[in-house]
């Protein structure tokens, strides 16, 4: 329900609940009103009023969070005070005043220890009309004391649990908010990155062969304009959440990418052996690991390895730098973040180190594989 639904809802209760409480006040404000004194008839109309007064105005703070003690000291004492004075004309009826000291400190508490006013009030209750000459034993009240402290007991623990749930919805929705930025990042890195990456290859390619080979040049640029076009369809891709990559189709796109900047490229012609739920992890891998060949590694030839449950990429270049970590280790950044959280969610594992080659090693492990 939201906060508006919530806002209606408790001005069409508040109310009601209002008029139910009041109905306890008919017995003893008759009381007082027969009372034959006038003056005690006054004090006695005017205790009773006093009680439902105090009670209402407790129940404006039923919505907060947290109560003043001193704001709960004092209403209960206002209340036991128009209690006491009601009781001199009402006599015993006089005592319903005790069920809403009792309420009010449910209201206003919400604690399970606010049995100890509710047995009080109820022995009160219990004791005084049996105690003081005239009055008839109160037993009524003493189980309207226990029985409205249930209630009252039951709806304050209602709006509690209505509160933790709200609170839990609003850190739900935050968390997910969170996660869905951290995939956009994510998406956009191993998407566009990959792409702009390729068309600066190809850009300076084409720079080069522009005087010595225009048609050469020309064929590169149809390249870069046809990897602008699917950047830009992966970005409305992503945006509605309905493409994702192919491991054939990155390594295609690998091959494509690695023989514009002339570097040798040793990959797997089938891809059938790897689960489908590896697969597009695994494509992932292949984006990464080429696009870093192509940004870092001044390498002049990349192996790619593929097995059920493993994929390597190894280059000959540079290998890994100073801050990448120790071998073995995810090294620092967007792109390898971004992978380790994909191949989590499939229960694999990334790893970066030197490879064979003498270069760099990127590698991608299901369970436990060695």
């Amino acid at each position: 329900m939201s906060h508006a639904g919530r806002s209606r809802a408790w001005r069409f209760l508040g109310p009601l609940l209002a008029i139910v409480w009041v109905a306890f006040l008919a017995e003893p404000l008759s009381a007082a009103l027969a009372a034959d004194d006038l003056w005690v008839r006054v004090v006695s109309v005017v205790g009773v009023v006093g009680v439902g007064i105090t009670f209402a105005f407790s129940m404006l703070f039923v919505r907060r969070e947290q109560q003043s003690p001193s704001m709960i000291v004092l209403l209960v004492a206002l209340e036991l005070f128009f209690t006491a004075i009601s009781c001199l004309g009402a006599h015993e009826h006089g005592l319903v005043g005790l069920v809403y000291v009792s309420a009010t400190v449910h209201v206003l508490t919400r604690s399970p220890r606010a049995f100890v006013t509710t047995i009080l009030c109820a022995a009160a209750a219990f004791v005084l009309p049996r105690v003081i000459p005239g009055w008839d034993p109160a037993d009524g009240t003493v189980a309207a004391v226990v029985l409205a402290s249930l209630a009252t007991f039951g709806f304050t623990q209602l709006i509690r649990r209505n509160r933790q749930l709200l609170a839990a919805q609003r850190e739900i929705a935050e968390l997910a908010a969170a996660r869905e930025r951290a995939r956009l990042a994510r998406d956009v890195h191993d998407l566009v990155g990959h792409s702009l990456t390729v068309v600066a290859v190809k850009a300076e390619l084409a720079r080069r062969l522009v005087s010595r080979d225009p048609d050469a040049a020309t064929g590169e640029l149809a390249d870069i304009h046809e990897l602008a076009r699917s950047a830009l369809a992966d970005v409305r891709s992503m945006v509605q959440a309905t493409r994702g990559v192919t491991l054939p189709g990155e390594l295609v796109a690998a091959r494509q990418a690695l023989d514009a900047a002339g570097i040798e490229a040793q990959l797997p012609g089938a891809v059938d052996v790897v689960p489908d739920p590896l697969r597009e992890p695994f494509a992932w891998v292949v984006r990464e690991g080429v696009t870093n060949v192509l940004r870092h590694a001044g390498a002049s030839r990349v192996v790619v390895t593929l097995a059920a449950d493993r994929l390597v990429v190894e280059d000959d270049g540079r290998g890994p730098g100073p801050d990448s970590g120790a071998a073995g280790a995810p090294a620092p950044g967007q792109g390898i973040a971004g992978l380790t959280e994909r191949l989590r969610a499939v229960g694999a594992t990334l790893e970066t180190g030197t490879s064979s080659l003498g270069g760099f090693r990127l590698a991608a492990r299901a369970g436990g594989a060695a």
